[in-house]
């Protein structure tokens, strides 16, 4: 028997209000006597503005045996011992739907663009389970990302969860906008974590009008609360979700993994967890995985594409995020600091990316053409020294000697223009080109 709507909705609202006091305030957080909430619940906090009384958003990061620690979300409010503490209704689940395609929004689902209110009767959890591992399916077909040198060499799948890591100023953020605007997928959710406001603004109106008509941003700056940068993950995963569970095959682009781990970081050290390796409290390594196994493909249908930054500390990529992040993913796409300096874009280390679902979207002979340029690749790279000292005399090793020869041609396929789009079909003809009469036989 079909239940009525209206008496499901009736079940879902809590008619209690739940308040508490402020007790303790510190620069990064607030105690609380209350409100008997669980972990995450969103509440209003009485604030003293100028005479007027006014209320900010703080989120509950801790819950002890007689009082609660609050995360502020917003900066340069003042409180005061004592003042009210409220607990918001249906905290725990935000706004969904075609009302947010082409819109920007903070992690509290404003709106950022200043193109007014957002409408929408849809409502997600914000954190929910990761689906069963019996539910998922391995990804079946190829995700097209437009760039040659990922489609030809580091095959995709839709569903496929998938690392870009480099460290400062080698091309993660112009790489995410580049994937944003060619990958083919029915909806792109786009959130930036811990992001300067300045790339923001550019990232989002970089998109053309057909592409951010089926977009959302999630933008929680750098100056922001830590609070907000985690919520930011949070909500552009439950809009990615909701998507999914409709079917649909979205692109999840989360810029930076590290810039959330480092917020997550901050909240957990707040809250009193004991600091770790490179002062990460346990919460970021039990969270980290939580977010990943979250993507992916179902057999019911719809599929969530991640791909996540990775802010590394070095070029070395060898930071416990970096680790942590590679050991999660089904691959990992490493950029060069060397080949962005020498002008290449996408500056993508092949011999150093993988991706653990290439070997079953190839076909053999895409495989065997693979395999030989990064053979190629492999060996120029290890005897580069002795090549560039002169060391090296033609003719002392057959497969070097045709691995010097071909570089030229391999830099000019790897290269690509910013802004534009190469397809599938026209990356594995120039493949084949490269590597005629070359290739070695897939097995």
């Amino acid at each position: 028997m079909m239940q009525h709507a209206l008496r499901t909705r009736l079940r879902t609202v809590d008619p209690v209000l739940r308040t508490g006091r402020v007790r303790r305030i510190m620069s990064t957080h607030l105690e609380a006597d209350g409100p008997n909430v669980p972990l995450g619940t969103l509440c209003d906090v009485d604030a003293d503005s100028g005479g007027s009384l006014m209320r900010y958003p703080a989120e509950v990061v801790r819950i002890n045996a007689d009082s609660v620690i609050l995360s502020p979300l917003e900066d340069g409010r003042t409180t005061q011992l004592g003042a009210v503490v409220r607990a918001r209704r249906e905290a725990h689940r935000m706004a969904a739907g075609a009302g947010l395609l082409g819109r920007a929004v903070d992690a509290l689902g404003r709106p950022a663009d200043g193109k007014g209110e957002i409408r929408s009767t849809e409502l997600v959890a914000l954190q929910a389970a990761a689906p069963s591992p019996l539910t998922r399916c391995s990804p079946q077909d190829v995700l097209e990302t437009g760039l040659r040198a990922i489609d030809a060499l580091l095959t995709l799948g839709k569903g496929q969860r998938v690392g870009v890591f480099a460290a400062a100023g080698v091309g993660k953020t112009t790489l995410v906008a580049d994937l944003a605007e060619n990958v083919k997928a029915e909806i792109v959710i786009l959130c930036l974590v811990g992001e300067r406001g300045r790339e923001v603004e550019s990232i989002w109106q970089g998109l053309h009008a057909e592409t951010r008509a089926r977009s959302t941003l999630v933008a929680s700056t750098s100056d922001q609360p830590a609070a907000m940068r985690v919520r930011a993950s949070h909500y552009a995963l439950a809009l990615a979700e909701y998507w999914r569970d409709r079917g649909k095959h979205v692109l999840l682009l989360l810029d930076s993994a590290t810039r959330l781990a480092m917020a997550m970081r901050e909240i957990g050290l707040a809250a009193g967890e004991p600091p770790t390796v490179r002062a990460y409290t346990p919460g970021v390594f039990a969270q980290l995985p939580k977010l990943v196994e979250r993507c992916g493909a179902l057999k019911a249908g719809g599929a969530i594409s991640a791909i996540i930054t990775v802010l590394s500390e070095s070029d070395e990529v060898d930071d416990p995020v970096s680790e942590l992040m590679k050991s999660l993913l089904d691959g990992h796409i490493v950029l060069s600091r060397a080949l962005a300096e020498e002008g290449q874009f996408p500056a993508i280390d092949v011999c150093r990316s993988v991706s653990r679902q290439a070997e079953t979207l190839m076909t053999p002979a895409h495989r065997g053409r693979s395999a030989q340029i990064v053979e190629w690749m492999t060996a120029h790279q290890s005897s580069r020294l002795l090549v560039d000292a002169g060391l090296y005399t033609k003719g002392a090793n057959p497969k070097l000697d045709r691995a010097i020869e071909k570089h030229p041609d391999i830099v000019r396929f790897l290269k690509q223009p910013r802004r534009t789009r190469i397809d599938m079909t026209s990356a594995l003809a120039a493949l084949s080109h490269l590597t005629e009469g070359d290739a070695p036989h897939a097995r």
